[in-house]
């Protein structure tokens, strides 16, 4: 195998399915569950601040929950991935597995009612922690499919150094990076069409949206890694 080639997680199509779920969990948790950004922590860090310094602490520590959930995500990932990226005879690749557990985890959250949603956006907030811990690389670029922050930052340096020095690499690792924004803003349009429709149920969409990028890595050709 060409040590160049991308890994099966790493495909275009494996990307525009990741962000479009990472748009439309954003819109779902503000929108249906008490307007908590799930996906990026800086705004419930932002939040928790603020009811701090306003003396709310109950209104401040439904933002805590949420930002420990992501943390704990990270090392559930990380000890998925040690745990079976070394077992060559398992029938799934343990990037498939992460998204099997998001798959699930969100299934459940569809059918959490009003009072729960503390727990719904903890459910959240662990399930974007493990994608965005899971899946770091789209076509050999680093980037998130969860937040858009750091890939506007990369992509707009990328573009500048394109009219700079005229590296058509940089155009593209630039298009590359404001194109996952761009697929996360439809994403995100299109949870807040599921939240006025479906409420709850709509996170549904974004089980869907897994189940494919599922499928997708049992037909494209990568490294095992």
């Amino acid at each position: 195998m060409n040590k160049t080639a991308w890994q099966k997680s790493e495909s275009m199509e494996m990307g525009i399915l990741l962000a479009l779920t990472g748009g439309i969990l954003d819109a779902y948790t503000y929108l249906t569950r008490g307007g908590v950004f799930a996906n990026a922590q800086t705004g419930n860090i932002v939040l928790l601040g603020v009811y701090l310094a306003q003396g709310e602490y109950s209104r401040a520590a439904r933002y805590v929950i949420p930002i420990a959930a992501f943390a704990v995500g990270v090392i559930i990932a990380e000890l998925i991935k040690q745990r079976f990226k070394t077992q060559g005879n398992t029938a799934f690749h343990w990037r498939q597995i992460v998204i099997l557990i998001e798959v699930i985890l969100l299934a459940g959250v569809a059918f959490l009612p009003q009072s729960m949603n503390m727990l719904a956006n903890v459910m959240v907030s662990f399930i974007c922690s493990l994608q965005v811990q899971t899946f770091r690389k789209i076509h050999q670029i680093t980037c998130a499919t969860t937040m858009c922050t750091g890939n506007l930052r990369s992509g707009t340096e990328a573009i500048y150094r394109y009219f700079r020095t005229g590296d058509v690499q940089m155009r593209q690792k630039g298009l590359g990076y404001l194109g996952v924004d761009l697929v996360f803003l439809i994403g995100a349009a299109a949870g807040t069409v599921g939240a006025f429709w479906w409420r709850e149920k709509a996170v549904f969409v974004s089980c869907l949206l897994l189940i494919l990028a599922f499928l997708v890595m049992f037909f494209q050709e990568g490294e095992n890694n």
